[in-house]
């Protein structure tokens, strides 16, 4: 089978590989290989220094420097807006066994978990995007200058301006094999959502790292800056990537079963506050979690631990047969945020955990003191509180080995502190001359 791969990219024209593996903080990282060692990236891998791969903790000496990323055959798809190349998902090794912190391979240990019981894990990934340009001053601002409504959501005057790009991108995922259903303008200057059918939880989160390689590639073409920041601009929403989740056995969704659904959830309403660090795992991604006017009139985001039936306004949206998750934002690393939804969903189940009463209202109108009161409680209000929420979270942390919890709470830190100790222009103007 492996050969006949082989021989299907040669006749696309491919003449080099694309190896590539998703690091710690979930930027895709490879190197190019002639499609000629094919049957070496199957069966050992290409090469890399392991301490130079963020979150490794790999030593720079020994056998256990070397990270060995294995591709997965079935993966290997020719490029449209690269002509010749095709990229190869790869699974990261270490002194020839799976490597413990390789974000693939943690998602692979919990899509076992659920195999063990007869079940699959399906979900659909809605990236949300801006496109960006540099100002001679090197500022980065929105794309299309003249993208200024109050609402622009669904903007029939400013989506056509990047049709363009947007064409070139959806047609390009499309030959790649991704079913993408629709492209819209979403609801800040100059941001988009591209989004592609659900499939199998470590198929879509391979789709998504194709998509951001795509949508780098073709906007940097076009003479821009494709930007997957959670909240570039104070007065307008950030980008979220809500996950649709449902469970199956065989043809047969679990979720449809109402009695399964609310224990999953419950699970993961219980472990939200360590699952903020896997799925909002910037600084930057807290000022999105906020309730708050935007110029378009509202966040889009969740700031609560809640649920709802078909209510954007909680963590959890539920609807028949699926949930849908909006606690993602655009930084998230897919690998780990969906691990991490696994592992506290099977909590739920485990122990029968029940969600409390379902939120039909409008959470973004409700006085925090009254949200309290329904024991509605808010998410982390920044990154280290949620780090130290999964610290002591031990679902999650089991979920993601003691290695990957080490260094990714590390990064996080890291990243605190050095935003901590920042001084800001808001700073300086507000304090530089008042006292």
């Amino acid at each position: 089978m492996s050969e006949e791969i082989r021989q299907r990219l040669a006749a696309q024209g491919v003449h080099t590989l694309i190896a590539q593996f998703t690091d710690l903080n979930g930027v895709a990282k490879g190197k190019f290989v002639p499609l000629a060692e094919w049957p070496t990236l199957l069966a050992t891998g290409a090469g890399f220094s392991g301490p130079s791969i963020a979150g490794t903790g790999l030593p720079r000496m020994g056998p256990r420097s070397e990270y060995y990323g294995r591709g997965d055959a079935a993966t290997a798809v020719a490029l449209p807006w690269m002509p010749g190349y095709a990229r190869v998902v790869c699974d990261g090794f270490v002194d020839a066994a799976p490597f413990e912190a390789c974000p693939r391979q943690v998602l692979r240990r919990q899509l076992a978990r659920l195999a063990e019981r007869g079940w699959s894990l399906q979900t659909g990934i809605e990236p949300e995007f801006f496109l960006l340009r540099r100002t001679p001053e090197g500022r980065l601002v929105p794309a299309d200058e003249h993208d200024r409504l109050d609402k622009p959501s669904y903007d029939l005057k400013s989506l056509p301006r990047r049709a363009t790009l947007l064409h070139e991108l959806a047609s390009g995922l499309q030959a790649c094999g991704l079913d993408v259903f629709q492209v819209d303008h979403e609801d800040a200057h100059g941001q988009y959502e591209l989004n592609f059918r659900h499939a199998d939880a470590l198929a879509s989160a391979d789709a998504l790292m194709l998509f951001k390689l795509g949508a780098q590639a073709i906007a940097e073409r076009h003479g821009l800056v494709f930007s997957m920041m959670p909240k570039p601009f104070a007065n307008q929403p950030g980008s979220g990537m809500h996950f649709h989740v449902s469970l199956w056995q065989g043809t047969r969704c679990l979720f449809d079963d109402a009695a399964t659904l609310r224990h999953f959830v419950a699970g993961v309403l219980l472990h939200s506050a360590g699952l903020a660090a896997l799925a909002a795992p910037t600084v930057n991604s807290y000022k999105r979690l906020v309730v708050g006017e935007s110029l378009s009139g509202t966040s889009w985001a969740p700031a609560s631990v809640s649920h709802g039936p078909n209510n954007r306004t909680a963590l959890v949206r539920t609807l028949p047969g699926r949930f849908e998750w909006r606690l993602p934002d655009a930084a998230a690393n897919p690998y780990l945020a969906t691990a991490g939804l696994i592992a506290a969903g099977l909590d739920g189940l485990e122990r029968q955990l029940d969600p409390g009463p379902a939120a039909e209202d409008d959470l973004f109108e409700a006085p925090p003191a009254r949200l309290r009161e329904r024991g509605i409680v808010p998410l982390p209000q920044n990154l280290a509180e949620a780090a130290t929420a999964l610290e002591n979270d031990a679902v999650l942390t089991a979920a993601l080995g003691p290695l990957l919890t080490r260094e990714f709470l590390a990064a996080r830190r890291a990243e605190w502190d050095e935003y901590a100790r920042h001084v800001s222009d808001w700073e300086l103007r507000r304090y530089g001359e008042r006292f």
